[in-house]
């Protein structure tokens, strides 16, 4: 529990520190470097289940997927669509499609094709509404990257709510097949959690966010999206019991690896820009 909270604090100082000294730029990379070594741990354990996916250039896709809303603006002005994931994801399907025929074996191309793409497609693709947030327009220059603090914290304090009040009142077991150890009662404090933080925010926020993420709005907003990050929690635990490994990683002391501690934002990044985005116009 003390390399955890050490661990929570540094990560916290890092993600303000960014934010403060280096602004949207140090944001933007800052998110991709996490989304790339999430990607990576994925790709491994993919491996560990005996499949063989083509990590390296997926990565490489994924970066660009991950930066291209940031920078393809700025170096392609004419074209709108270099901005675009779909774009990219276009491209992997037919990459991929043509190294299965001569890199893989029979036995195990479509694996391949499958595995390959949907790391694409489930964790830099996901996760690039994070940099999509802190692009978005608001009263102050700092309007998009404090969204983006906001979602963090909505997402992950409900899983910190949710392990106090799981430890304190855990009774009932939620999926006692994929993740034992989470409950019913403790989800309820992890919403309750997140309802919390995200009201305390706007308040102190307030100039900062858009005039419709009210306090009473943004604890509304945080119910939906403190459920999905329990959901993305499920989903990296049904991954890990596939490859049969405990932590993705072993990256940070007390939660484990970048995939354990990006897994609650996969999911909730998408609505968070879509209600943002709602807020914003």
């Amino acid at each position: 529990m003390g390399k955890r909270i050490f661990s929570t604090f540094l990560l916290w100082g890092i993600i303000i520190g960014c934010v403060h000294f280096l602004g949207t730029t140090g944001a933007v990379w800052l998110v991709a470097l996490v989304a790339v070594l999430t990607q990576r741990e994925f790709y491994q354990m993919v491996h560990r289940m005996g499949m063989d996916p083509f990590d390296r250039f997926g990565m490489t896709l994924g970066a660009i997927i991950m930066l291209a809303p940031y920078y393809a603006p700025i170096l392609f002005p004419l074209h709108p669509e270099m901005a675009s994931s779909g774009t990219w994801l276009a491209v992997a399907v037919v990459v991929f499609a043509l190294r299965i025929l001569g890199e893989r074996e029979p036995h195990n191309r479509v694996e391949t094709l499958a595995w390959t793409l949907f790391g694409l497609l489930y964790i830099p693709f996901m996760l690039q509404f994070m940099v999509r947030i802190a692009l978005l327009p608001g009263p102050s220059e700092m309007s998009g990257l404090l969204l983006v603090i906001w979602l963090i914290a909505v997402s992950k304090f409900c899983d910190v709510g949710a392990l106090l009040s799981g430890l304190a009142f855990g009774k009932h077991k939620m999926s006692p097949t994929i993740s034992p150890k989470k409950t019913w009662e403790g989800a309820i404090g992890g919403v309750l959690t997140s309802a919390g933080v995200g009201a305390g925010l706007a308040a102190l926020l307030s100039t900062h966010y858009p005039a419709g993420l009210t306090p009473l709005v943004a604890a509304l907003v945080a119910v939906p999206i403190a459920i999905l990050a329990i959901v993305s929690d499920l989903v990296e635990s049904v991954i890990k019991r596939r490859a049969d490994t405990k932590d993705a990683g072993a990256t940070i002391p007390g939660i484990g690896g970048m995939f354990d501690l990006s897994d609650s934002l996969i999911l909730t990044a998408p609505l968070g820009y879509l209600a943002f985005s709602w807020m914003s116009t």
